[in-house]
């Protein structure tokens, strides 16, 4: 680096005489290195205060410096924007507008800061970072993307690891401000698509939008958002619906708050003219990046005492959205069936494999795929939350991987599940200790 250093500043015009400098530095008593060191510490500070501007009598000089000007120095520091010493000048360029109606630093500048902070060889303050996405959407996009790539390449076992790789990418942050929440928001729908649903994608775009709602509601209330900004289009009363977090009310009320959901959709879905399937997929999308309520809901089939008819709806909604009402009552009467066959099994504290399969398997119909992942869901549920299901867990979910292809669906809600019961202080040691075991048992093998 001191030899680049060396190399850029003997080039300019005020160090054209490479001999005579080498002269004036060693009278001087430094080496090069140290001596074009200290040079780019006072260009820096220079340039720095430059930029800043100053205030005198609420003078503003920001402005004076030109455009030209600003996107030269953007260029010289392209090679260095490593270098510690040239960090607050890097963070001065990205906060630096001037007033221009045009992006005055260098595109390639903004591409070498943003791969630099994704592969951790500098470090920003979160608002140049901000300001960076928010000025060059490529870097978003990128960011973005590289955010997926890193999560979906490692095998996680716990949904704090995915909670700390997610807010160590200061997205959830970035995304308080709605232009750079809808363009995440974007690429997220498109990678879903273009991963068929995978339950992993599904879970990570789950997990951020809980840390995009805690960035939120951090933030001063004098530059917060309101929450309309982030979903401007869908129906507003079923998006507060959905944003409440289920910690913020006592779980005795659960059943009623997700059967206020349900009736909801339902009526969007159901009762509306719905003019294409990107609607239908824009609400999908909307209420399974909530998806806590409705692993919430499939427990609360089971452990609360509640009305099934509106949460099973709400489950048949989400594993299949773009059933006809005709289709959708199908899945309703076979989803039924399953639940009161469950109901009926979920006090037995003796349980066998064979009789928990017998049972579902004879108010099933094996064919329909969208109701075998109800089914799986309720089953997973229902073997974690039942007086026998505990005994008899791990090898029924063993069985229900290999006669249904849902390995990474089981494994994503058993992670979710630990995570919440984690976090929502809830005395359960037995069931997350079951929890534990079969997410140590089960990830090597998806």
């Amino acid at each position: 680096m001191a030899s680049l250093l060396c190399h850029l500043l003997s080039s300019s015009k005020w160090e054209s005489n490479e001999a005579e400098t080498s002269t004036f530095i060693s009278t001087l008593g430094y080496t090069s290195a140290d001596y074009y060191c200290h040079l780019v510490k006072n260009m820096v500070f220079s340039l720095v205060t430059e930029l800043r501007g100053s205030q005198f009598n609420g003078l503003n000089l920001q402005g004076r410096v030109s455009a030209t000007r600003v996107n030269a120095v953007s260029l010289f520091c392209l090679p260095l924007v490593t270098l510690p010493d040239l960090m607050p000048l890097v963070e001065t360029l990205l906060l630096y507008h001037g007033g221009a109606s045009k992006e005055i630093l260098s595109s390639e500048f903004l591409e070498a800061v943003n791969e630099a902070f994704l592969k951790k060889k500098i470090l920003l303050p979160e608002s140049a970072v901000f300001s960076l996405w928010l000025r060059h959407l490529p870097s978003l996009e990128k960011a973005t993307l590289h955010l997926l790539d890193q999560l979906v390449s490692i095998q996680f076992n716990s949904l704090e690891e995915v909670v700390c790789v997610i807010k160590d990418s200061l997205l959830p942050q970035a995304a308080s401000h709605p232009a750079i929440f809808r363009i995440v928001n974007e690429i997220f729908k498109n990678t879903l698509l273009e991963a068929d649903g995978s339950p992993e994608v599904m879970t990570i775009i789950q997990v951020f939008t809980q840390l995009f709602l805690q960035a939120h509601q951090n933030e001063n209330k004098k530059h917060k958002f309101p929450l309309k900004a982030y979903f401007p289009y869908h129906h507003q009363p079923l998006v507060t619906a959905l944003l409440r977090c289920p910690f913020e009310l006592p779980s005795t009320h659960w059943s009623q708050h997700l059967k206020h959901i349900s009736d909801m959709l339902k009526a969007l879905v159901e009762d509306t003219n719905i003019s294409s399937l990107s609607d239908l997929f824009e609400i999908w999308f909307l209420v399974a990046r909530f998806g806590e309520w409705l692993d919430i809901a499939a427990e609360q089939l089971l452990k609360a005492a509640v009305e099934p008819d509106a949460l099973l709806w709400l489950l048949a909604f989400y594993y299949c959205p773009q059933n006809e009402n005709q289709q959708r009552t199908q899945t309703m009467v076979e989803a039924q069936a399953v639940y009161n066959c469950l109901m009926m099994l979920f006090s037995c504290t003796v349980l066998s494999v064979k009789d928990l399969e017998a049972a579902v398997q004879s108010v099933t119909d094996i064919e329909q795929c969208c109701n075998q992942h109800i089914i799986t869901h309720l089953l997973t549920s229902f073997l974690l939350f039942s007086s026998g299901g505990h005994t008899i867990a791990e090898e029924f979910i063993y069985h229900i991987i290999e006669t249904t292809d849902t390995s990474k669906e089981v494994c994503s809600l058993l992670i979710r599940t630990a995570y919440r019961i984690n976090h929502s202080g809830e005395e359960n040691q037995r069931t997350v200790k079951l929890l534990n075991e079969l997410i140590e048992k089960l990830t090597p093998k998806v």
